[in-house]
């Protein structure tokens, strides 16, 4: 027989794991998010998209129960990420993992999913390519190679000649500036600077000034919510670049929802493109926005990584229902390739090839909509595979 303790030993050598469940057991799912930390609201925000989801469809699917299992990761810390899946696997018994907000987390999981066969549903990491990392990987957040051109060909088309680059010093951050420079470079469009910045940094001052002194008419941004992207804009307002000349774009996570009210009205005006905005005008959302605010409370605004779970949790429903209940890996992960999903966001699909979302995108700019702040979409790019 193969032991508990058997099975810990297999896990930390990287080995796959025997799986059998039967019929009448929970399906469980384990998430792995972070809880706490500068990070929390991004736990916070795939947990509501969770419960969200349950609510509107009950959390039983094909005659299984469906419970998910929650494993704080604080933010990036693959090492701790990496244990924690291993844990869920072997103790917990789950038959998905989820969740992963930052890549590396994502990609240290990769192996672990691929040598135990177990599906792992990304609901925010955003890389290039990341589902190429384990054949049993499957997104429904985004990607900046997919995410960014929209906005670069927006800005050209808008009369932009010159472009300066301010992006987060990490693979997201990378693929973002790749991205923008190589839309904006196809349209014409000069590059007169680009920098990385600390993940974390909340001084912006020299990176600001560089910017004005190069004199560009357009600056790009991806910088991360929490604290980082309010000060990035404050300062970006208080050096005086707008009135230089200078509009500030970028992906929307400098105008994330969660974060837009801190930003406060620095924040309007500001153009940004993103995959989905919590007023995005559909009777899903506008139904999913109000039982997230049940879930949460009042003021709470669902994020991109809300939506994400919420549609990461349809996925998983769906492959169930399609495998007859069977929570097998492989019998999952073929039913999940090539879904189609309505969403939230618009209409969705996972790519039957990468296992990759696709998606439209959508052109925002920060305005009021009665008293609050919201990114109102004004122009839709289609879904395009990257």
């Amino acid at each position: 027989m193969f032991h508990r303790r058997h099975l810990l030993a297999a896990s930390a050598l990287g080995l796959a794991l025997p799986r059998a469940f039967a019929a009448q057991d929970p399906v469980r799912i384990g998430l792995i998010a972070e809880m706490s930390g500068p990070f929390a609201e991004f736990g916070r925000q795939m947990q509501a998209g969770i419960a969200v989801y349950q609510k509107q469809f009950g959390d039983s699917v094909a005659g299984r129960k469906v419970e998910v299992i929650v494993k704080d990761v604080a933010g990036p810390n693959p090492e701790l990420a990496k244990r924690h899946a291993q844990e869920l696997i072997v103790r917990d018994k789950v038959s998905v993992l989820a969740g992963f907000g930052f890549t590396p987390n994502a990609l240290s999981v990769a192996p672990i999913a691929t040598q135990a066969k177990v599906p792992m549903v990304v609901m925010n990491a955003a890389a290039a390519r990341l589902t190429e990392k384990s054949p049993f990987m499957v997104r429904t957040s985004f990607d900046y190679p997919n995410t960014v051109p929209p906005i670069a060909q927006w800005a050209a088309q808008k009369g932009s000649k010159k472009a300066y680059v301010i992006v987060a010093d990490y693979a997201p951050g990378h693929d973002a500036e790749a991205a923008f420079l190589a839309a904006y470079k196809a349209t014409g469009g000069e590059i007169v600077g680009s920098v990385r910045t600390p993940l974390v940094t909340l001084d912006f001052s020299p990176y600001m000034q560089r910017v004005k002194d190069a004199r560009p008419d357009l600056l790009f941004a991806f910088v991360n919510g929490g604290d980082v992207a309010p000060a990035f804009i404050r300062e970006y307002r208080e050096k005086g670049l707008e009135q230089a000349g200078i509009q500030l774009v970028g992906t929307g996570d400098i105008v994330d929802e969660a974060i837009i009210e801190t930003i406060g009205e620095r924040a309007l005006g500001l153009t940004t493109v993103y995959p989905y905005s919590m007023h995005h005008k559909s009777e899903l959302n506008a139904r999913f926005v109000r039982d997230f605010k049940t879930q949460r409370d009042a003021k709470a605004r669902p994020t991109i990584m809300a939506v994400a779970a919420y549609d990461g949790m349809a996925a998983i429903y769906a492959a169930l229902q399609k495998a007859g209940g069977n929570a097998d890996g492989a019998a999952l992960l073929q039913a999940m390739q090539g879904l189609q999903l309505d969403s939230p966001r618009g209409r969705i699909a996972i790519d039957a090839k990468t296992r990759d979302i696709v998606q439209d995108q959508y052109i925002r700019r920060v305005e009021k909509v009665g008293e609050v702040l919201a990114n109102v979409e004004f122009e839709t790019y289609p879904a395009t595979k990257g």
